[in-house]
């Protein structure tokens, strides 16, 4: 008896699919994005003034308010600076926090001194926050509950600076300048208070361009998904072998073989982990799997974009034999390329469990940044190769080109130090946002903001975009040059 064929699955079982895998992403994402889909940093937190001396000793009954307006929906932090004389004290002050007109008080916290470092920032953290907060007069008060001369301690304030719509006072007495203290908070995000009403709208637009892909192979009619739909079943075969060919060409005679995608991001990462936490004294912590997460994704970009510039002129002896479509070539380099990303992830995770950081559910964000990843450098390759037909000098360019390109992303450097008016050129760089969604998953161990998945999404699909139109203006020329 002759083996059973294996079954296709059909359009409709496939839509069905994609439909149940939607709301499953769907779910997932709310589940691990939590706060930071729903919440982000206010812009208008309140930043301390630099000190210009100590207030006064504090000591029993010594009063310090500063009055001002805050521009923050929630209270979620406030910090206060103090000094302490370089001596362990004994006793407490009263922090508290209130509404100016209505004196209804917020918030409360009775502090131990001897748990204060000198010239250092006392930060309150506020369970839950405090809400409505935006546009009140609100009051900072510190008031000494139990210290004495040789045990007091004191605030430290500007005697010229002032905090918009406040003012200070001591004792009771109305003072210049202002204290040194911090308030933050958060505001509300569009996208998550209203997160199940959204993603049901674009679940509704997909199940209904589903459902007219369809009714169009129903119909026999064509449109660019369906096109896409068969072109992939069609030449499904031949996309795996010219991937598993240029994975197996890349390793062949090679001793250590694919072992070198788990050696070569480990190397790349150990000579520039001595070079700059050592000789530049780099300060970036867990600068390990900072710097490795960097060079695992940019490795990948380089790498893909440079096996895809010469996709199509490597292959003219087959385009010029039979038909293919040509778009397969760029793609499969990528892929067999991502074969290879994929591994590199393996030392990536060996070195997260080696510096023992902390691993959350938000980790399995990571196959986003990965997609995008894998969706621009086909952009790129589509672009790249069809130069290359036309310009056999754009291999050469590209390495000048991916060199710059490396050094204008933050790889080994933090972003901190980029120059802030020269930002938004830097934020046109794929690869720095890609990068910086991961390293947020990694390193804080939390979804990204909202904002960032939309920068990852228009970074991936604008090249790619670009790149296919490129190709697909240029493809039925490629044979006259080839």
């Amino acid at each position: 008896m002759g083996t059973k064929a294996k079954k296709s699955v059909t359009l409709v079982q496939g839509c069905i699919i994609a439909m149940l895998v939607y709301c499953v992403c769907a779910a997932a994402l709310y589940w691990i994005g939590g706060d930071q889909l729903k919440f982000h940093n206010s812009p208008d937190n309140i930043e301390s003034v630099q000190p210009t001396g100590p207030i006064g000793e504090m000591t029993q009954g010594f009063s310090v308010k500063q009055t001002f307006r805050s521009e923050i929906d929630t209270i979620q932090q406030l910090s206060i600076q103090f000094a302490t004389y370089n001596r362990k004290n004994a006793g407490s002050v009263l922090v508290t926090l209130s509404d100016a007109e209505s004196r209804k008080k917020l918030f409360e916290k009775r502090v131990d001194v001897s748990s204060l470092q000198d010239n250092s920032f006392a930060v309150f953290g506020i369970q839950n926050g405090i809400t409505g907060t935006r546009g009140k007069r609100l009051e900072l008060s510190v008031t000494a509950v139990d210290l004495d001369k040789a045990n007091a301690v004191t605030l430290y304030y500007n005697n010229k600076e002032g905090v918009a719509g406040g003012r200070l006072l001591v004792n009771g007495a109305p003072a210049s300048g202002a204290l040194c203290f911090t308030v933050s908070g958060t505001e509300p995000v569009f996208f998550g208070q209203h997160y199940f009403p959204i993603m049901f709208a674009v679940g509704v637009l997909l199940a209904f361009y589903l459902f007219i892909l369809c009714r169009k192979e129903k119909n026999g009619k064509k449109s660019l998904g369906l096109n896409a739909i068969h072109a992939f079943t069609r030449y499904r075969f031949l996309l795996d072998q010219l991937v598993s060919r240029d994975f197996k060409t890349k390793y062949k005679r090679s001793v250590l073989g694919v072992l070198w995608s788990f050696l070569n991001p480990l190397l790349s990462m150990t000579v520039q982990y001595i070079v700059f936490s050592t000789i530049f004294k780099s300060d970036i912590p867990n600068f390990a799997v900072y710097l490795l997460i960097g060079i695992v994704f940019f490795n990948f970009f380089t790498e893909a974009a440079g096996m895809g510039l010469s996709s199509i002129v490597s292959n003219s002896s087959l385009l010029t034999k039979v038909y293919i479509p040509k778009y397969i070539f760029p793609v499969s380099r990528v892929l067999s390329s991502a074969i290879n990303f994929l591994l590199s992830l393996i030392p990536l995770f060996l070195v997260i469990l080696a510096t023992k950081t902390r691993m959350t559910p938000a980790i399995l964000l990571l196959p986003f940044a990965v997609v995008c990843t894998v969706v621009f450098c086909i952009g790129m390759s589509m672009l790249l190769s069809s130069m290359m037909v036309f310009f056999r000098d754009t291999q050469f360019l590209w390495n000048v080109i991916s060199m710059l390109w490396m050094y204008a992303t933050p790889i080994f450097y933090p972003e901190s130090i980029l120059p802030g008016k020269l930002m938004f050129i830097f934020k046109m760089n794929p690869m720095y946002h890609v990068i910086r969604f991961a390293r947020t998953i990694v390193l804080q161990g939390i979804s990204p903001e909202p904002q960032a998945y939309l920068f990852c999404l228009l970074a991936a699909v604008i090249p790619f975009a670009i790149g296919a139109a490129v190709f697909k203006k240029c493809q039925n020329r490629f044979i006259l040059y080839i």
